[in-house]
């Protein structure tokens, strides 16, 4: 099937699916600025903190206030900051040092800065072993961390280029994405070795990826306009629903069993989980270029950075970026 003909195929299977009332809109945007890019974003619920990957810096941004409150500086091309909030510490990876940045969440501060694997990009904290992970591109690896000591423990080689991961500490488990071999990885944490190679069919190259523990389910954000779902025992697929064009965030709100998957396109695929069953339940309407996303449990609101762009030259997908239109975007269920 040509590419340019699935965007409207998505729409008209999701279109009859979505027409009962829809739980997220709009609530405000939180302006930021600059001219650079940007990457992941985490959530710290308990300090209600929001770390925003944008060129060579994290944006900390006061999630009471809905307002930027400082920033890490000094990380070239980083692509995420992870806390751990029980050492006050973070880590930020610098995608073009491969270095990985041991950050002072209190003062913002970078403590060190230690080697990782060529180009890392996400990462994670893993909190049964106190851990930090760094997701290696180029180096096709995973460098681990101690979060106390800030010395690297191992480098995990991973047999493929790695996207997004998530920690299942209950289960001792790492899961990642490897997108250039449609594969999910489950990492071992006490041995610090990969255990299982899943393949995803009928979904290809994922990105996003999200974790249901208590119901051991993954979801995953294809490349080829699917959100999967697996099991995260067997690393069966068991369902999957339309995603739209450029996926690259998904995120799980446990309270709700509701699971987002957000686009490039401008929009975001809300699903909710229900055993093995995934229904789509909102085609939630953002801004091109929000292909990154997170959610804050606490609250159940969804952030998204995006900004304003030029009309793109004939061939291109997207124009430049207007500098100065740098936000992140701030949906909920709140009236």
């Amino acid at each position: 099937m040509p590419k340019n003909l699935l965007p409207l195929l998505f729409s008209l299977v999701l279109a009859p699916l979505v027409h009962a009332a829809e739980p997220y809109h709009f609530l405000k945007e939180i302006p930021v600025g600059g001219d650079t890019g940007w990457d992941c974003l985490n959530v710290d619920s308990s300090a209600q903190r929001l770390y925003v990957s944008h060129g060579t810096k994290v944006v900390v941004v006061d999630l009471a206030k809905d307002a930027v409150a400082g920033e890490v500086t000094n990380t070239p091309g980083v692509h995420a900051l992870v806390p751990a909030p029980e050492f006050g510490r973070g880590m930020a990876t610098c995608g073009k040092e491969d270095r990985a940045a041991v950050v002072d969440l209190k003062t913002l501060q970078i403590l060190s800065k230690l080697p990782t694997g060529g180009n890392p990009d996400v990462a994670i904290y893993e909190p049964g072993q106190k851990e930090f992970y760094s997701f290696n591109g180029r180096g096709q690896s995973a460098t681990v961390i101690d979060a106390k000591s800030a010395q690297v423990v191992a480098t995990i080689p991973l047999g493929g280029k790695p996207e997004f991961a998530q920690a299942d500490a209950a289960a001792g488990l790492v899961f990642v994405n490897l997108e250039d071999k449609n594969e999910v990885a489950v990492i071992d944490v006490k041995t610090r070795a990969v255990i299982h190679r899943w393949p995803i069919a009928p979904g290809e190259a994922a990105s996003g990826l999200a974790l249901d523990a208590a119901h051991h389910r993954l979801f995953l954000g294809c490349d080829n306009h699917l959100l999967a779902m697996l099991d995260s025992t067997s690393g069966k697929v068991l369902a999957t629903v339309p995603l739209g064009e450029g996926v690259d965030g998904c995120a799980f709100d446990p309270a709700t069993q509701l699971v987002f998957g957000s686009c490039g396109d401008g929009a975001t695929t809300i699903a909710r989980e229900d055993g093995d069953t995934l229904t789509p339940v909102q085609l939630l309407k953002t801004e091109k270029g929000a292909r990154t996303m997170a959610i804050d449990p606490a609250t159940h609101k969804i952030y998204l950075p995006s900004a304003k762009f030029e009309a793109p030259a004939p061939g291109q997908k997207r124009g430049k970026m207007i500098p100065g239109t740098f936000k992140i975007m701030v949906f909920g269920t709140d009236k």
